[in-house]
């Protein structure tokens, strides 16, 4: 988990997005739109494990809620839910979250019974590595829904952390990010120097390139968090939503 240290509103990098995951599907709607399907199947595979948590938390048996959370996403991706989201209320976590009690709620019997099939797509979900991963949390009293808030700013955090890794690694630089990634945390100190030899660069160069990484950062983190909008003129407003959310 890293936070984007120093992170500021409208910063570098923040240009305008055009057309978000989120803001397709809520265009399309129930219309047959292959991009708003991939791009709704996208999302669920990135945002799938809060999803879990939130059902593991209320469903005791294991298997039950690995069968119920593959069994949601099955009817979400027949957008048998998207009548209901509000492109006003454009979140596609609040939308998840909102859709996922409904369906336990009034479908909880017949989804624990209906055999899944007959043309029904379905995503691929590690749901054995969800449930590996809730075992290592830490014990706490969090209601659902606020394990399910938790989980989805981790799960965002790691996202953007993979994507700037990889970009690193495939240019070659990934001695570089290995050393540097330390200056993405919440008032993380370096020491430039010791990392400077280690880089066989000069420490005003290792200075700088700690910069530009912790620039890209905020970007990425920005194209993250707007995917999921149907504005992304609320960036930053959502940005500062999540990040409350692991102060509380």
């Amino acid at each position: 988990m890293v936070r984007p240290g120093g992170y500021l509103p409208n910063g570098e990098g923040g240009g305008g997005f055009q057309t978000t995951h989120w803001s397709l599907v809520l265009r399309a709607g129930k219309r047959a739109d292959r991009g708003a399907d991939s791009a709704l199947a996208a999302l669920c595979e990135r945002y799938w494990y809060p999803l879990y948590a939130y059902v593991r938390r209320r469903v005791a048996d294991a298997g039950e809620a690995q069968d119920l959370t593959q069994e949601f996403f099955a009817r979400l991706l027949e957008k048998q839910y998207l009548a209901t989201a509000d492109p006003r209320r454009g979140k596609f976590r609040s939308f998840l979250l909102t859709s996922l009690k409904h369906f336990l709620a009034n479908e909880w019997d017949r989804a624990r019974a209906r055999k899944r099939g007959g043309g029904v797509r379905t995503l691929s979900l590690d749901l054995e590595s969800g449930e590996s991963r809730l075992r290592l949390e830490p014990s706490h009293d969090l209601t659902p829904e606020r394990l399910f808030e938790r989980q989805w700013v981790l799960t965002l955090l790691d996202l953007v952390m993979g994507r700037l890794q990889e970009e690193y690694e495939s240019s070659g630089k990934a001695a570089q990010f290995a050393r540097l990634k330390g200056a993405l945390t919440g008032g993380g100190r370096l020491p430039y120097a010791a990392v400077a030899a280690e880089l066989g660069i000069s420490e005003p160069a290792a200075r700088q390139a700690a910069s530009r990484l912790r620039k890209r950062y905020r970007r990425l983190l920005r194209e993250e968090v707007a995917q999921t909008l149907a504005e992304p003129g609320d960036v930053d407003e959502e940005i500062r939503s999540l990040f409350d959310v692991l102060g509380s």
